[in-house]
């Protein structure tokens, strides 16, 4: 039988726990014995994508189309499956976080600890530190002035551009991963698809600084039963910042 997503999710999340010992839940006091791979950022992505089906189809969820609207309602879903997900409740969901080196400017959602220090690749995560940034968009974009319709990527009239934010350093500038929510309210998954990679062609045929075939999505998975799909792309930033990889989650509403 065909696994769902979320099955498939669930699945890649088990067994990265099972097999670090150093994952199980941490709750009272703030604790310092966690320590998890890198790879542990990646079951973290899984268990996101995990929740994003059952959140959607839930009947008691408030009918929402604004993007501050659903991600108030997704970090109240994540926030609740990781109290009763084996192995997740050492973590906590906020919206609008200063970012951590700009805090002019603040990100969706991030993912930090709760109640203890965890360890990855030896860098230290405390509950005011987030372990994944995380960016939400509406595909397509809403109409209005000064809107670009390519603003889950870029924007010629600001910096909102998702992945715009991530390239130019104005979020995440100390960290190698981040990941980014796409509410698909019209077409469908396979259909944003093409149309990203087309407006990234366009950007390297107008030389617009920074941008190259290279930073293209491609599709890790795609459920079209459940209506849900990850994808990833990495990026090249400025000079002295590391390059980062983002971990898309897209989602037919």
């Amino acid at each position: 039988m065909r696994m769902t997503s979320s099955q498939i999710f669930a699945h890649r999340v088990s067994s990265v726990l099972a097999d670090d010992g150093d994952g199980r839940a941490q709750t009272g006091s703030l604790d310092s014995g966690v320590h998890l791979p890198d790879e542990w950022l990646s079951s973290l992505v899984d268990f996101i994508g995990s929740v994003l089906p059952g959140w959607r189809n839930d009947p008691a969820r408030p009918a929402q189309t604004g993007e501050v609207g659903l991600t108030a309602q997704l970090c109240s879903r994540l926030t609740s499956a990781s109290r009763h997900a084996p192995g997740w409740d050492f973590l906590q969901f906020r919206r609008e976080e200063p970012d951590e080196t700009d805090a002019r400017r603040s990100i969706d959602l991030v993912v930090a600890p709760s109640g203890s220090v965890i360890w990855i690749n030896g860098r230290q995560y405390t509950e005011y530190q987030a372990l994944l940034p995380i960016e939400c968009k509406r595909l397509p974009t809403p109409i209005g002035t000064g809107r670009d319709e390519r603003e889950y990527l870029y924007s010629r009239f600001s910096t909102t551009g998702g992945i715009q934010r991530f390239k130019a350093g104005h979020h995440a500038a100390n960290q190698i991963r981040a990941a980014m929510i796409g509410y698909v309210q019209a077409r469908n998954i396979a259909a944003w698809a093409v149309q990203i990679d087309e407006w990234i062609d366009g950007l390297e045929r107008d030389a617009v600084e920074g941008w190259s075939a290279a930073d293209k999505l491609n599709i890790v998975e795609h459920n079209t039963v459940a209506r849900i799909a990850s994808l990833q792309s990495n990026h090249a930033r400025l000079a002295g910042q590391n390059s980062i990889r983002i971990d898309h989650l897209w989602i037919e509403m």
